[in-house]
């Protein structure tokens, strides 16, 4: 999924980002602090990574203009599933211009192996459109509700029929975790059931960096498989990531066993379309994943600061869940009071998220603030004393 969430700017400002995102951005021509966006680990303006890019671009030029069934193939793209592979500890890896477009060729690739599908209410939006596409009975079920799910089940679901549930790993607004672990319960003893996440937000940050369900203690082994292959008695696991966000690169990920990455390329038309992320992007991309890979301290960075932030975010009387996700949804008092935190922030050199409108957003709207591995603790505690003066 490569939309992020944005400040929505007031008439009166355009909100033009003139720099990689990252601790410090420049906007409009000013400096700003900077915490919105989905950089967790700031990595999209690393020397290495641009270095990689330009050198790609003197070699291969902008594109190949052709899709990787035409020799649209380029060693950049390969080199992307091959680091990917590696760092999932997966077979194979398939990598493709949007991670936005992940839902769409899991779900895709998994049609005839499924009757009923069941979705989180806050999914993101492109899982509504892998529902969509899927041409299929699907009900929504109460967020984060594993008693809500089983109640849809009893409801919708009827003999032998097999349910695929979809979801968010972690929710794009809220920064909250589906309870994997809750699910793997209710469809254990439902024969050829499948679950599917949405793991933009978690790729890198979760489990070890490989995602929500490395967080639960789930093997890489067990995660997108073919549904013809053997597999442990219980529910076929599959998950969709991207390298846009904590990755600091572009583009969409999905990394598992040989027989199904092969599946999804064969079948795909996000492999055989013109769809491939250009060889510089590939080559930037590779550059930033291998750094995550080789440098642990990056992640390590990124969780201390989420931690501080929430920390300092509880002392001043907000409920904020102890995780480590790099971002949290804040809603205080309404969109006006919202609003007003938003801009009188930026009045003071520090910029953080408000949604009007986003999947999981209610109609008042929401805050997001986010921390990255490039934030000093000392930026930390300036958002949180600006903040705690506004609160009053």
């Amino acid at each position: 999924m490569t939309s992020t969430f944005e400040p929505m700017p007031d008439d009166s400002w355009t909100g033009v980002l003139e720099s990689p995102p990252g601790a410090e951005v420049q906007i409009d021509g000013k400096p700003y602090l900077y915490f919105a966006g989905t950089a967790y680990f700031a990595l999209q303006g690393h020397p290495a990574v641009i270095q990689a890019g330009c050198d790609a671009f003197r070699r291969y030029g902008v594109h190949s203009a052709t899709s990787r069934g035409g020799y649209g193939t380029s060693p950049s793209l390969l080199e992307v599933e091959q680091l990917a592979a590696d760092y999932f500890q997966a077979d194979a890896a398939f990598y493709f211009l949007s991670g936005y477009w992940g839902n769409n060729i899991i779900v895709g690739g998994l049609a005839g192996h499924y009757d009923v599908i069941f979705y989180d209410e806050h999914s993101h939006y492109s899982i509504m459109e892998s529902i969509q596409l899927a041409r299929c009975p699907a009900y929504p079920f109460v967020h984060r509700n594993p008693d809500d799910l089983a109640l849809k089940f009893r409801e919708h679901l009827k003999g032998g029929q097999r349910p695929l549930v979809l979801t968010d790993g972690i929710f794009a607004s809220s920064g909250r975790i589906a309870p994997v672990d809750r699910y793997l319960e209710l469809l254990q003893g439902i024969p050829n059931s499948l679950l599917v996440l949405d793991d933009a937000h978690a790729v890198g940050v979760l489990g070890d960096g490989r995602g929500t369900y490395a967080e639960f203690g789930i093997s890489s082994t067990q995660i997108n498989r073919h549904p013809t292959e053997p597999a442990a008695d219980t529910a076929r696991l599959y998950c969709c990531g991207t390298l846009s966000k904590a990755i600091g690169g572009s583009g969409g990920i999905v990394a598992g066993s040989a027989a199904w990455i092969s599946h999804l390329k064969s079948t795909s038309r996000y492999f055989n379309a013109a769809s491939s992320p250009s060889a510089p992007i590939a080559a930037a991309t590779a550059a930033a994943l291998g750094l995550v890979m080789t440098d642990p301290s990056i992640r390590q960075r990124q969780q201390n600061n989420a931690r501080h932030l929430r920390t300092g975010l509880r002392k001043l009387g907000l409920e904020i869940e102890d995780t480590s996700v790099p971002f949290t949804g804040l809603i205080i008092k309404d969109a006006s009071h919202m609003q007003m935190l938003q801009r009188e922030l930026r009045k003071r050199g520090i910029i953080i998220a408000y949604a009007k409108v986003y999947s999981g957003v209610a109609s008042a709207g929401q805050l997001r603030i986010a921390v990255s591995s490039a934030h000093t603790e000392s930026m930390i505690d300036r958002l949180l004393r600006e903040f705690a003066s506004l609160l009053g």
